[in-house]
């Protein structure tokens, strides 16, 4: 059996797990917002439209923030479409995903929505096609407490009390050629910086997060990130990243080495962060905002012309085992990078490359990849220990050398309680692992669950909503000091130690 030690310290620590990083990304796209947290006649809305079933699922998922509403759909969005009597509502064509937006559901029924789900919101505004005056607009509606014309608009449409937003994102992937009003680096972090320092002025108190390159393969990745921070490095308080993942002709090792390229692609950016502030002699330290991650089959997206429907299906990737391992060992990632890594929106939350799926008239259920999220949301409490595993490696096609395990652990000061989170990405082999808990004072294994393994082809699905869940593992033990435990091939693993206090 192929063998990976690690030791876990207090001493070693990263950073406090910071609870944003348990987001989700609600966009107008597809059956996001109609048909996913928005059906007014289904049996389980309620009297605002908002289906029960899934506002309970999203309270299970652990969800700790939503960005809204874009997304490719935020560059061609105007904000005041969905803001009033909804009879008064303008019908748009929204070019992002050539659908006809009804703006049934606008700003106000979004912060109701976050309200009733116990979530933070974090809003984008429009760097596309609009600029500096919309954005100042927006915040003044949403935040500034009364007396202005855009704060008593706001009263007058339901809610006397400010929204209080406190996140906001300058645009989405300014960069792509594909986004309506996209930019040269130049341009946009002028406007960036323009828009951030107007901004503040209206709200001293709401942080602003500047776009990065929309992934880590663009042309221009790295410089982008470089140009953009010369311009508003002194003006924002975070960088956002994106990245999706999927196996690539029948390549699973590299699909299974996604998060060691999600590392990389964080420690770059951390890098030209730092590299920028160096440059400009700064003492601030700019943190990261991962605000789109996840799975997405996208070789098999095309965007055909949808015929201006509304709420067409889009991208309803049906996840498998397979990739609930991955996603649990991406949100790893994100883990270990929590001293930068501030804040992170899994994309997105319903029905569109979803952990939750749903259908007109029928009960919401739990897409394979809602387990390792909830656990971790639920689970990962506390410090972040430094855990750097000894582990064989395995070759990839896309990566090179890739550990064939990987290791991140939390630690609850309060509590002393420790949870491990754990990944065997070889193929055919079990890893058993060997665990120093010496210095944590552990007395005990309560709990030890696993996805994948075996039938890493299985998915749940509305007919069979509960094929794929947690499983209950055997064997983690402590003797010693040493926690041992054995991972089966392909799987994501949790294990919860006590600390006998």
């Amino acid at each position: 059996m192929l063998i990976s030690t690690a030791t876990l310290d207090p001493a070693f620590r990263v950073a406090r797990v910071d609870r944003r990083l348990f987001g989700s990304f609600v966009e107008h796209m597809g059956r996001c917002v109609y048909g996913g947290i928005y059906e007014p006649d289904h049996p389980e809305a309620d009297s605002a439209g908002f289906r029960q079933d899934v506002l309970e699922l999203v309270r299970e998922l652990g969800v700790t923030t939503v960005r809204y509403p874009g997304g490719n759909f935020v560059s061609g969005y105007r904000w005041e479409d969905g803001v009033g009597p909804r009879e008064n509502r303008p019908h748009r064509l929204d070019l992002a995903w050539r659908s006809v937006e009804t703006n049934e559901f606008g700003l106000g029924e979004f912060i109701t929505w976050t309200r009733r789900a116990g979530v933070e919101p974090m809003l984008a505004v429009n760097l596309g096609t609009r600029g500096t005056e919309a954005a100042c607009d927006l915040l003044e509606y949403a935040n500034h407490p009364n007396g202005t014309r855009l704060s008593d608009e706001r009263a007058a449409h339901g809610s006397r009390e400010p929204y209080a937003v406190k996140m906001w994102c300058l645009g989405n992937e300014m960069d792509g050629p594909w986004q309506i009003g996209a930019k040269t680096a130049d341009e946009y972090g002028r406007l960036a910086a323009e828009t951030a320092k107007a901004m503040k002025q209206i709200d001293p108190s709401i942080e602003l997060v500047a776009c990065g390159s929309s992934h880590s393969q663009m042309p221009t990745f790295g410089a982008w990130e470089a140009t953009v921070l010369d311009h508003a490095y002194d003006y924002v308080d975070y960088l956002s990243l994106h990245a999706y993942f999927e196996e690539l002709d029948g390549d699973r090792g590299s699909f299974l080495g996604s998060a060691y390229a999600m590392d990389r692609f964080i420690e770059g950016v951390i890098a030209t962060c730092d590299h920028v502030a160096a440059k400009k002699r700064s003492k601030r330290r700019l943190r990261l905002s991962f605000d789109e991650w996840n799975v997405w089959y996208a070789a098999g997206f095309a965007a055909a012309d949808l015929g201006w429907a509304r709420a067409p299906r889009l991208i309803e990737d049906e996840y498998t085992a397979l990739d609930s391992v991955v996603v649990g060992n991406l949100m790893m990632s994100l883990l270990r990078h929590a001293d930068r890594v501030a804040i992170a929106c899994q994309a997105q939350l319903v029905n569109v490359i979803a952990p939750i799926r749903a259908e007109p008239g029928r009960p919401a259920w739990r897409q394979t990849t809602f387990y390792p999220f909830a656990l971790t949301a639920r689970h990962a409490v506390g410090d972040v220990l430094r855990v750097e595993p000894v582990s064989p490696v395995y070759a990839t096609a896309q990566h090179g050398d890739v550990p064939v395990t990987d290791v991140v652990a939390t630690r609850d000061p309060e509590t002393g309680n420790t949870t491990v989170f754990a990944v065997n990405r070889h193929q055919d082999q079990p890893v058993e692992v060997r665990l120093d808990v010496r210095a944590l004072g552990t007395t005990a294994v309560v709990e030890h669950l696993y996805l994948g393994g075996s039938d890493l082809g299985l998915a749940n699905t509305a007919a069979v909503p509960d094929r794929v869940a947690p499983r209950t593992g055997s064997g983690a033990r402590i003797d010693g000091g040493t926690c041992t435990v054995v991972l089966p091939p392909v799987s994501w693993t949790m294990v919860r130690l006590n600390s006998g206090r």
